[in-house]
């Protein structure tokens, strides 16, 4: 694994689950692997999980951990080719990120979508030339349209709370105040496709995802008929992809419910946090015994963490 930056540099999802078991039963095992390396964490936009989770990981290999945010700590990176930078923009990427090579042998970057740019949005430009002009491996904390860690951690949950060989997972949108990214459910999708999982999304009507990422799932715009007999409940919110990056839904309807999830077989209640308490699920959902969100939140580190471990195994 030289870079990790989508679901697809899985090469075998079981064999990376089965990693992120082990390596979350003895954290510190493995902990001379990364002795005398650093790695960069370049932050373009807010985190919790991501940073914290990710430079526990770090560090629970023995690596060093450099945290920036960009976007206040240093000089504003162009990216594009061949523009007069007479701007407010102060450094070229293509010497960002070479010099970032020099101090750091893993660096990872987490940078959002524009939601107006839906071209540019899917050229990860930012992800990508990084990838391009880095002279070590590259991990995406996040980009315009993956989120990978997420997806390792959210497969690790599933496995370690199935109890039947093939449980029946739905991703369900659910309304949010705020245009949101596809990254989270884009990777979740991918993430699912290669589980041995029965896998549903459901949305209302024109909330499709980037067609894509859902050619061979089953879609459906009936929250009820899609909760039926579910083994876990995915809710997330994003934006428009069609009306790219607009809210044309608020719809109250689609909030997950205690009674949405009697529908389910006992069913398990999943989020990436943060999440919007009674808009996207109501508290007596995410406060009971069915919800698994922290868990889920803790399986961040031990999937970084195996990231980490394929990428210092594979450059000795």
């Amino acid at each position: 694994m030289k870079n990790f930056t989508s679901v697809d540099d899985i090469q075998n999802l079981n064999e990376l689950v089965s990693l992120a078991k082990a390596i979350k039963a003895a954290p510190f095992a493995n902990a001379e692997l990364g002795r005398n390396k650093t790695l960069g964490l370049l932050f373009f936009n807010p985190s919790l999980r991501t940073r914290l989770s990710t430079q526990k990981a770090a560090l629970n290999l023995g690596m060093h951990a450099i945290v920036m945010n960009l976007n206040t700590e240093g000089w504003l990176l162009e990216f594009e080719d061949g523009v007069v930078m007479d701007g407010n923009k102060a450094e070229h990427i293509k010497e960002a990120a070479q010099v970032v090579s020099q101090y750091c042998d893993i660096i990872a970057v987490r940078s959002f979508p524009t939601l107006t740019d839906k071209e540019k949005d899917e050229e990860e430009q930012v992800i990508t030339a990084f990838k391009k002009y880095a002279s070590v491996p590259v991990i995406s904390l996040e980009g315009s349209t993956e989120h990978p860690l997420q997806a390792v951690a959210d497969a690790l949950t599933v496995e370690e709370y199935k109890t039947i060989a093939r449980p029946k997972v739905v991703l369900t949108w659910a309304p949010h105040p705020k245009a949101l990214p596809h990254a989270v459910p884009n990777s979740f999708v991918k993430v699912m496709k290669k589980a041995d999982v029965d896998f549903v999304i459901t949305h209302p009507e024109g909330y499709e995802l980037n067609p894509e990422f859902t050619a061979g799932v089953t879609i459906t715009h009936n929250q009820d008929e899609a909760f039926k007999d579910a083994n876990f409940i995915y809710a997330k919110n994003w934006s428009n992809y069609i009306e790219y990056g607009q809210i044309t839904s608020k719809d109250p309807s689609w909030t997950v419910t205690t009674e949405k999830m009697a529908l389910t077989n006992d069913g398990k209640f999943m989020h990436c946090l943060p999440v919007r308490r009674n808009m996207i699920v109501t508290d007596d959902v995410l406060d009971s015994d069915a919800s698994i969100v922290i868990p889920q939140a803790n399986n961040r580190t031990y999937a970084a963490q195996a990231i980490l471990t394929k990428i210092l195994e594979d450059g000795k």
